[in-house]
């Protein structure tokens, strides 16, 4: 399973990250941040393959995302 973590200080809510992933993900937030904008929010978790489009297109890099890796032996 992927996450992803957005900056809200950094985010200025463009909208491209929402765009950019194929799987919705994420959306803008309905709340104000600290900065005054709508930052990006992730609001389907599990539909998240870690692909980066999000981070990739973000033009303030207000977004990291981390991929779980499968540990050797841990097959079931």
């Amino acid at each position: 399973m992927s996450r992803i973590e957005v900056d809200e200080k950094r985010c200025k809510g463009c909208g491209l990250c929402v765009i950019a992933c194929p799987f919705g993900v994420l959306d803008l937030s309905d709340k104000f941040s600290s900065t005054g904008y709508y930052p990006a929010v992730m609001v389907k978790p599990e539909k998240c393959t870690g692909c980066t489009l999000c981070a990739l297109v973000c033009p303030d890099v207000a977004i990291e995302v981390y991929k779980e890796t499968k540990k050797a032996g841990a097959e079931k």
